[in-house]
């Protein structure tokens, strides 16, 4: 496996593209304006707790105010409060917690006008950034994550990723980080501590404690409210952070300061890797040398193009995202099979792609798909084992249903930062309207030659393409030309025919009689 991580940097936002052998598998954007990330910590005011909700909303800067629910407010409630009033006037000079008097617990199903009252200053993290006209969605149990870990202050647990199986492993860990545990903070082992040495965890768990204390002292000096006390790690540390393993094989950025920061950060946390993070400084934009603007253009249209002819249809709405699997010519292909059989070989390629498509788009919520009915039980449950394989490497919580009697499979996953969202389509230059993006013609031609060339009809017989002046110049043009390439491929000689009635984005294959091919 050839992990990349290629970075792109402009005036206003980065843009992180991991490539896993070539093929795009996740897409990030940091945006400079964006104020409120996942992890951000801030000292807020309470504006005013709802009994109908048993919730809060909280200010903390943005247009619209954070919500706080009971159940976020976390069972130390109290001492966090008791913690921040000491820290802010001066009383608790040690940050750490371990001769701290913790207060009791609140308890689990309680009302939040109980405990909490208006214009009270609380400590609340971001769990999920502002999305739609909603405000970010708040909680003040607080985390801080670091490379092998995640500190938990205010808690006593330790608890190891369900990741790690080996039960030796487990046992390891959990005495390594018992014996390092400073009183007062819980810790979660993440799944890359798996085999680390005592120092690589001791080092991490120090570089965590000094966030928390550099955080405290933040708070002594807060004279305006809201304020943000701690920022998450930059996006590419934090990114590397959480995907960063010993298959990577090159990060490649095209921001001299950038790469300067993601050097020093690998120096940290694998020493023996830095050789693989480059400087990229060719007059090719970074996204064009890797072809992640072609596989950007091609992956994130309503529709989806697999192999085999096979496609998605990725609707979205309101409430929901909707997934349809369709098997294009495919069911007509291989005759020695049998209509189960094809269409559980669709299916299982469309499983591959939809967890693709999941990650690369961040989809969140609920998202139903509607795959090929399957007759078997048995090849349904093949089905339902493949597509939760398929998505085991997704970092974001989810859960995926097994198929419905009507042969849906719903899958629900955790929303914390707004859908990416990229236009495929772009102006028409004969009309004033969009059309799919050019780069997408090649895809849809190779797809509809490759269904002609193996039709047993047209083995033998000429194959005109019709298309517009431009993309008949395209195909034509370089050592070798993508016309030669479909030569050596089909052993056939394609016939371009330029057109200018045609529009820019229209094209037909005709036969030698002059008749219009459409293989169904």
């Amino acid at each position: 496996m050839k992990k990349e991580l290629v970075i792109r940097s402009n005036s206003s936002a980065v843009d992180f593209a991991l490539l896993n052998n070539g093929k795009l598998i996740e897409l990030n954007q940091e945006i400079d304006s964006n104020k409120f990330s996942v992890g951000d910590i801030f000292i807020s005011s309470i504006r005013k707790p709802v009994a109908g909700l048993n919730a809060a909303f909280i200010n903390v800067g943005y247009q619209k105010d954070g919500f706080l629910h009971y159940h976020d407010l976390g069972p130390r409630l109290s001492s966090v409060l008791k913690f921040v009033s000491l820290v802010q006037k001066g009383k608790k000079k040690d940050f750490l917690l371990s001769n701290f008097h913790y207060e009791k617990d609140i308890p689990k199903d309680g009302k939040i006008e109980d405990f909490i009252r208006p214009k009270q200053r609380i400590l609340v993290q971001i769990v999920k950034e502002p999305i739609s006209s909603k405000g970010p969605r708040v909680s003040s149990e607080l985390s801080l994550a670091g490379r092998f870990m995640v500190l938990i202050p205010f808690s006593d647990r330790v608890s190891i990723s369900q990741k790690i199986e080996s039960k030796e492993e487990k046992s390891r860990l959990n005495k390594i980080v018992k014996s390092i545990r400073p009183k007062g903070f819980g810790i979660i082992i993440r799944t890359v501590a798996k085999n680390k040495k005592v120092a690589e965890l001791d080092s991490d768990l120090q570089r965590l404690l000094n966030r928390w204390k550099n955080m405290c002292e933040k708070l002594t000096k807060v004279d305006k409210y809201p304020a943000k006390i701690l920022s998450e790690i930059n996006r590419s540390s934090s990114i590397l952070r959480d995907i960063f393993d010993d298959n990577f094989t090159g990060i490649h950025v095209d921001d001299s300061e950038m790469y300067s920061e993601i050097k020093d950060y690998i120096q940290t946390i694998a020493p023996k890797k830095t050789s693989i993070v480059n400087l990229y400084e060719s007059h090719v934009p970074i996204f064009e040398r890797y072809g992640i603007e072609r596989q950007i253009k091609t992956s994130f249209g309503k529709t989806v193009s697999m192999q085999k002819g096979s496609y998605l249809i990725i609707e979205h709405t309101e409430a929901l995202h909707v997934i349809d699997v369709n098997s294009g010519n495919q069911s007509n292909r291989s005759k020695s099979k049998s209509q189960e059989e094809s269409a559980l070989e669709v299916n299982m390629i469309a499983a591959s792609e939809i967890a693709r498509q999941v990650k690369l788009r961040d989809l969140g919520g609920i998202i139903v798909v509607d795959f090929i009915d399957l007759t078997s039980n048995e090849n349904r449950k093949k089905l339902f084992e493949h597509l939760k394989n398929e998505m085991s490497n997704d970092r974001t919580k989810h859960k995926i249903l097994p198929p419905s009697k009507f042969g849906l499979i719903q899958i629900t996953r955790q929303r914390v930062r707004p859908e990416m969202k990229i236009k495929t389509k772009e102006p028409n230059p004969n009309e004033a309207n969009e059309v799919e993006a050019p780069i997408i013609i090649l895809e849809k031609i190779n797809a509809e030659l490759d269904k002609i060339s193996k039709h047993k009809r047209y083995k033998k017989e000429k194959i005109f393409l019709h298309t517009h002046p431009f993309i008949a110049a395209y195909l034509n043009q370089g050592i070798p030309s993508i016309r030669m390439k479909w030569f050596l491929k089909y052993n056939k000689w394609i016939h371009i025919i330029p057109r200018d009635a045609f529009f820019y984005l229209e094209f037909r294959f005709l036969d030698n009689n002059k008749k219009f091919i459409k293989i169904k």
